[in-house]
C-alpha cells in the first residue's frame, strides 16, 4: 500500500532534514496512529504520502508505484484514491456543504441518487444534516472539520490519511469520528491518523508510529 525505504525531505534551506531516514511500511486494511511533539515531522510526512512533496532521498512507494517515476497525471491518478483530512480543512467557500462534500464525487460527472443518498448519510453521521445548504463561512471551525472529514471519506477511499481530525470537535464527536473510520476501516480502507492526543490513543489501542525530529524512533503494536 505505502512503503517508506529510506526516505528523507529536506525544504529548500533548511540545514536539517523535516524527515530523516523513515522506513515504515502500511499494509492493505491497516490502521495506524502517528504521533510526535509539535515540529516532529508529521505533516511532512502526510505531503509525502498524498505526494505533494516528493522525497529529497530514499524510495517512497504508494500503491506499488515509485513516487519519482510518477508524472502529474500518475500523482493525481493515485490521489484519487485517497481520502485527505487537512488541519485547514480546505473547503470550497463558494460552495455548500453538501456541495463540498459531494466534489471528490461529482468529479466523475453529475451524481446518482445512490451518491446523493450517500452524501447526505454522511453528513448525518458527522451531525450536520440539517445544514447541507449552508456556506463554509456559516460554520463554526468544529463543523469545518466535520464536513473536511465528510469529503474524505465519502468515497470510501483505499487510503484515508487524516491530519489532527479530532481536534477541533468535542469528546464525544471526535470518539464517533473514530468510529466512522474504524468502520471504514472493517471494510478494507487503509487508514493513518496524526495525533497528539494521548486520551485518544488509550481509548483506541491501534499500531502507533512515533516521530521525534524527523525521525521514526519506534513502532508498537
Amino acid at each position: 500500500m505505502i512503503q517508506f525505504e529510506h526516505v528523507s525531505y529536506l525544504y529548500d534551506g533548511a540545514q536539517k532534514p523535516a524527515v530523516a531516514d523513515v522506513t515504515f511500511g502500511l499494509e492493505p486494511g491497516s490502521f495506524h496512529f502517528l504521533t510526535g511533539a509539535s515540529g516532529a515531522g508529521k505533516t511532512t510526512l502526510f505531503r509525502l504520502m498524498y505526494l505533494d512533496l516528493l522525497p529529497t532521498g530514499g524510495d517512497l512507494r504508494v500503491f506499488g508505484q515509485s513516487a519519482r517515476a510518477l508524472d502529474r497525471d500518475g500523482i493525481a491518478a493515485l490521489r484519487r484514491q485517497m481520502g485527505i483530512v487537512f488541519q485547514d480543512f480546505r473547503l470550497l467557500p463558494h460552495l455548500s456543504v453538501c456541495e463540498n462534500v459531494a466534489l471528490p464525487l461529482s468529479l466523475h460527472g453529475p451524481l446518482t441518487p445512490q451518491q446523493e443518498a450517500d452524501v447526505t448519510e454522511i453528513l448525518n453521521w458527522v451531525g450536520l444534516g440539517d445544514q447541507l445548504h449552508v456556506t463554509p463561512a456559516e460554520l463554526s471551525g468544529g463543523e469545518k472539520q466535520r464536513v473536511a472529514i465528510a469529503r474524505a471519506v465519502v468515497t470510501r477511499p483505499r487510503l484515508l490519511i487524516a491530519d489532527e481530525p479530532t481536534g477541533n470537535v468535542d469528546e464525544a464527536m471526535g470518539k464517533r469520528i473514530m468510529h466512522l473510520f474504524t468502520e471504514l476501516n472493517r471494510h478494507g480502507t487503509t487508514v493513518l491518523i496524526a495525533t497528539h492526543d494521548r486520551q485518544l490513543l488509550k481509548d483506541f489501542p491501534l499500531p502507533t508510529l512515533f516521530l521525534d525530529h524527523g525521525h521514526l524512533l519506534r513502532r508498537v503494536a
